[in-house]
C-alpha cells in the first residue's frame, strides 16, 4: 500500500487526506520534516499561499520539501500549485520552484468571485482517470500564466491551464 502524505500546517488537508484514504492508499498527515522519509508522494493542499509559506520557513520545511520534490511526486491545488510554481507574482514571493511556470496569485479575483463550475480535461488524462467533466471549484485561484515546453495541460477554464503535469509533478489552480 502507498503512503501519500498532506502538507498539514494550514489549509484544506483534512478533505485531501480522506481523498487519499478514499483511493486506497494510506494518509500521513505532515507537519515536520522527518515525517517526509516514510511517503511515497506529498500533496500541498489549498489554503493561502502567503501563510503556507511562512509556516513552511518557520517550521524549516522549505528546503526539506525542495529536496522532496526532487526525487518523489508532489500534487499541489491552488495555493499548493502557487508554492511549486518557479515564479509568483502579485506579489512576488518565494516558492519551492518544482514545477517551470510562472503563476499570478488571486488572479481570477476577490473571494466574492469565487466559483464552482465544470471542465473538461484533456483525452490523455481521461485515458488515466475516469472520463467526463471535473467539478472545479475556484476559490481566489491563481491562474497559470506561462508552463515551460516538458509540462503538459490536463485541462483549461476560459483558455487557461488550470491542471498541469509537469515530470512527476501535478498542479491544480482549483480544488
Amino acid at each position: 500500500m502507498k503512503t501519500v502524505g498532506v502538507l498539514a500546517l494550514q489549509g484544506d488537508f483534512a478533505a485531501h487526506g480522506a481523498a487519499v484514504e478514499r483511493a486506497g492508499a494510506k494518509c500521513v498527515f505532515v507537519r515536520e520534516r522527518e515525517q517526509l522519509a516514510g511517503i511515497d508522494g506529498l500533496i500541498l493542499p489549498g489554503g493561502e499561499s502567503t501563510t503556507m509559506l511562512k509556516l513552511l520557513q518557520y517550521e524549516g520545511l522549505m528546503e526539506p520539501l525542495e529536496e522532496f520534490g526532487r526525487r518523489k511526486p508532489m500534487f499541489g491545488t491552488c495555493a499548493g500549485a502557487i508554492l511549486m510554481a518557479a515564479q509568483v507574482s502579485m506579489p512576488e514571493q518565494e516558492s519551492l520552484g518544482l514545477v517551470d511556470m510562472a503563476v499570478e496569485r488571486n488572479a481570477y479575483g476577490r473571494q466574492i468571485d469565487s466559483r464552482i463550475t465544470e471542465i473538461s480535461p484533456a483525452p490523455e488524462f481521461e485515458k488515466r482517470t475516469a472520463p467526463g467533466k471535473l467539478e472545479a471549484v475556484f476559490i481566489r485561484a491563481p491562474i497559470i500564466r506561462s508552463i515551460g515546453k516538458d509540462s503538459k495541460v490536463l485541462a483549461r477554464y476560459h483558455g487557461d491551464p488550470v491542471l498541469v503535469e509537469a515530470g512527476p509533478h501535478l498542479v491544480a489552480t482549483f480544488h
